[in-house]
């Protein structure tokens, strides 16, 4: 998901995805248990955009870089599953130590990794492509600015087909783009106001391991089909009523509900 530029912490609080999420899954927790002992949401946005897990791909180039991408219905693709359970597991345990800063920092890095996850851009098998316009070598191998910006190719005329296949209208990376950006701009001047998760929602991490719950979750997203539908159509109004209608307050309640478990987690002796 789009979290504004990675370069000036101000664009995301303009237009930032993930930003705008984090707010109101935030005012959600205030409003379920006021005076909630949670890191506030200028913490929690202190670890997104320049500071958050984009940002490294800018600043170590596949050096140590989270892949946020899934396959739901893949049960032996578990990497971002993992990472959303350590991260969750180190929210638990800094709010126990009532570490402000970690805290704040797990939360930012937890709530960015369920987002991409439940993008249908991040579930869009984006890796394997890449790795196919780059002759199969593996996308660690990405470690420059420029290896991340030029497609290799094995004669000139291969290289131009494969960067225009990633940059050119509808390739790999400006369709992966469009798709995210619209997304943030639809929903930057939405409140969200009446969104909050259902009883049932917030209950279920107590009856469901989390791996199995995100799974689900990545599943109810995948359903709507909603890339391969900007992929043939582009914006239309269809499309965009589906993203504020079903899309952002499925993907708002799972940022709220495992916020919320870690914090009921954290109180437990």
């Amino acid at each position: 998901m789009y979290a504004g530029s990675t370069l000036t912490r101000a664009s995301g609080y303009i237009i930032g995805a993930h930003q705008k999420i984090d707010r109101i899954a935030r005012r959600n927790l205030e409003y379920m248990i006021p005076n909630i002992s949670f890191p506030s949401i200028r913490y929690i946005l202190h670890f997104e955009g320049n500071k958050g897990p984009d940002s490294i791909k800018r600043k170590s180039p596949s050096k140590n870089e989270p892949w946020h991408f899934i396959r739901p219905y893949d049960d032996n693709d578990t990497n971002l599953i993992s990472i959303i359970s350590n991260h969750f597991q180190a929210l638990v345990s800094a709010l126990k130590e009532k570490n402000n800063e970690k805290s704040s920092f797990e939360a930012a890095w937890l709530a960015h990794a369920v987002v991409d996850g439940l993008t249908p851009a991040h579930q869009y098998p984006y890796t394997e492509e890449l790795s196919e316009l780059r002759n199969g070598e593996d996308n660690m191998t990405r470690n420059s600015i420029r290896k991340k910006l030029i497609m290799p190719g094995g004669t000139g005329s291969e290289t131009l087909k494969n960067n225009w296949k990633m940059w050119g209208p509808k390739g790999l990376f400006t369709t992966h783009l469009a798709f995210e950006f619209g997304i943030a701009t639809l929903i930057a001047p939405l409140s969200f106001r009446s969104l909050l998760p259902s009883k049932e929602e917030l209950g279920i991490l107590d009856i469901e391991e989390l791996s199995e719950w995100y799974r689900k979750v990545a599943k109810q997203v995948a359903r709507l089909k909603l890339y391969e539908e900007f992929y043939e159509t582009g914006w239309t109004l269809k499309l965009s009523k589906k993203i504020t209608k079903d899309l952002t307050p499925i993907i708002i309640n799972a940022v709220t509900t495992i916020w919320y478990q870690a914090y009921l987690e954290s109180r437990q002796k």
